[in-house]
């Protein structure tokens, strides 16, 4: 029987691993990973064992260009929104490189961000049954559990929510998709070989995240 430890820094190590990942090699996404990927969503915990989640899995180039094209449009209006606004100047406040402001500027207000669900090798539509009243939670959970997965099995994968979020992307989806009236378009995941290894993004530390009885109360002490 292997040792509780050893599963538990295997579990956090897959943790720490886990990436957005949207640049992916023109390599398949094997059937067997794929089933893998997808059990682990259905095993995810649901209210009540609701289990609202259903998957649909994608794989036809001229459908991922679609998917593509409406997350694209659907992250560029709204970073667009942020940029005139700005909001997005002030959430890149603290980057001196001009250079590299100009180019996440554009990243995002062109929706370069999100188009690049077109380019992987598979993509699974999550998708959550309206009259399950924690259906967004359930669909979460199913999620994670699904990119947690994907990382294990050494691939790459991205949340992507831009072709959902906006209610008139989200029916242009049901009707691609052919996604009847009473279940919700929630995420899409991407899903492919990594082109590269990817840096961890910052988190913030456990002192500034943790509270001891009631908020403000720090539980750790910042480390010197």
């Amino acid at each position: 029987m292997p040792d509780l430890f050893t599963l538990a820094e295997a579990a956090m190590k897959i943790i720490q691993d886990r990436r957005s990942i949207r640049e992916y090699t023109d390599e398949p996404v094997s059937e067997e990973d794929l089933q893998k990927i997808l059990e682990a969503g259905r095993l995810a915990p649901s209210g009540e064992n609701a289990q609202p989640w259903r998957f649909i899995v994608i794989k036809d180039p001229a459908t991922r260009k679609k998917l593509g094209a409406l997350g694209g449009g659907g992250s560029s209006r709204r970073f667009t929104a942020e940029y005139v606004s700005q909001q997005m100047h002030a959430r890149f406040a603290g980057l001196q490189d001009e250079e590299k402001k100009k180019a996440a500027f554009e990243k995002l207000t062109s929706g370069q961000v999100s188009a690049f669900a077109a380019t992987a090798p598979v993509n699974i539509m999550v998708v959550g049954k309206k009259d399950v009243w924690d259906m967004p939670y359930d669909t979460s959970a199913a999620i994670e559990n699904m990119l947690l997965m994907v990382t294990a099995l050494g691939l790459g994968a991205c949340w992507v929510i831009a072709p959902c979020i906006d209610i008139r992307d989200e029916e242009r989806v049901k009707e691609l998709l052919g996604i009847p009236e009473d279940y919700k378009a929630v995420s899409l995941i991407s899903i492919g070989h990594p082109t590269r290894p990817h840096r961890p993004r910052p988190r913030l530390p456990l002192h500034q995240l943790v509270f001891s009885e009631k908020w403000g109360q720090p539980y750790y002490e910042e480390q010197k």
